[in-house]
Formats: structure tokens, C-alpha cells, sequence
């Protein structure tokens, strides 16, 4: 594989806000008798929710490739001559493959950005549903524990930006899925109202080797 230098970093900072509740799955192993059956996702260190950069990231190069049509019968084609593979890295053990030219960090909840002081839990609410079986009518319900709408997440992404690559197709490239995250939802059960973002980016800051 070729060596090629890197050249500069393009630094993105902005604010995830909430529209609707988002529900990205942690682990079930506290659950209680009495709470929810699906916790999100919490640093341990402070039990408060955050968004994890491959949530983020996986879903945005999702997005890229359906809209740009890279996929073959519903499977990324791994093309690093497609947008999504530019940006987003093509895996492999041969000349094609390239690493991934976005950073996405986990982003933190910024706990000042709405009044969590009624929520059932810390920093979240519970949602309770019922799935209806379609032959027994059978009711089942089930509770979902989700970041209420109002919250914000603290955005940050660096773009590696190597010689001779094209820069502005990359930035470009970003841009589209993160218009494209605005338009579709983040995490799970968006098909249900969950999920529902909106991204404001601040000036980007760019640093050259």
C-alpha cells in the first residue's frame, strides 16, 4: 500500500438537539422489577447517557450509501471510488483498502441544556408501549427508557485530510449525511416517532502538517 502524508484536520464542534426522545440501547443488566426492559447507553463513571461516536458515524454512512445508491442488493459495495467509501474508509486487506478519514467522538449530554428534574430517571423518562399480536390479539407491553426531546449532545468530529485526496468532495460528502441524520432519526425505533434530530455545526477549525 502506498504511503501518503497527511496534510491537515478539519475539527467540527456543534450541538445534537433532541426533537423526539431517543432511545440508543445499553446494557439490561440492572434492570428492575417495575422499570424499563430497554435502558440506553450511560458512562459508568457518571451515569449520564451519551450517544456513541459508532452510532453516529454507522448510521451516517449508512444513509450516504442508500442515498447515493452504493449498495448492492442492500449491502454496502466497500468502493473506495464511492462517496461513502472516500469518507468512511473501505475495509480489506489490499491496495483498495484506506482507513476511515472521519473521527467521530462519542458525544457527552450537556446536562444544563433543559431541566431533567422531573424525569423518572436520572436524566431520562420512561416510555411505556403495547405491541398488539396480530393473530391472538394479545396485548404485550413493554417500557423503553429514552433521552427526553429538548436535550443536547455535544458534537465533535475531525476530518483527516490527506495529499492529493479531494478535499472538498469529502467536506461535501459530510455535509450530505449529516443533512441526511436531520431528515431520518438516530438510534432505535425511529419508524415510531424516536429519534428525531437536529445538528447545528459551529465554524470548523482547521489545523496543517
Amino acid at each position: 500500500m502506498a504511503t501518503i502524508k497527511l496534510i491537515k484536520k478539519v475539527i467540527y464542534s456543534g450541538v445534537i438537539t433532541l426533537k423526539t426522545g431517543l432511545h440508543i440501547g445499553g446494557t439490561n443488566a440492572a434492570l428492575n422489577i417495575g422499570g424499563p426492559d430497554k435502558f440506553v447507553v450511560r458512562n459508568p463513571i457518571n451515569n449520564r447517557p451519551y450517544i456513541p461516536g459508532s452510532s453516529l458515524k454507522g448510521k451516517m454512512r449508512a444513509l450516504v450509501e442508500i442515498c447515493n445508491g452504493e449498495t448492492n442488493g442492500g449491502k454496502p459495495t466497500n468502493n473506495p471510488l464511492h462517496k461513502a467509501g472516500a469518507l468512511f474508509g473501505v475495509s480489506g486487506d489490499n491496495e483498495q483498502s484506506h482507513a476511515s478519514r472521519l473521527i467521530v467522538r462519542d458525544a457527552e449530554l450537556d446536562i444544563n441544556s433543559c431541566d431533567f428534574s422531573n424525569t423518572d430517571l436520572p436524566y431520562t423518562e420512561s416510555k411505556t408501549e403495547v405491541a398488539i399480536d396480530r393473530v391472538t390479539a394479545k396485548a404485550n407491553p413493554r417500557t423503553f427508557e429514552r433521552v427526553p426531546a429538548g436535550a443536547q449532545f455535544c458534537l465533535n468530529m475531525v476530518l483527516n485530510i490527506f495529499e492529493g485526496e479531494d478535499e472538498q468532495g469529502l467536506k461535501e460528502t459530510l455535509q450530505q449525511a449529516i443533512q441526511l441524520l436531520q431528515d431520518d432519526y438516530l438510534g432505535g425505533h425511529g419508524s415510531r416517532g424516536y429519534g428525531q434530530v437536529e445538528i447545528t455545526l459551529n465554524e470548523p477549525k482547521e489545523k496543517t502538517y
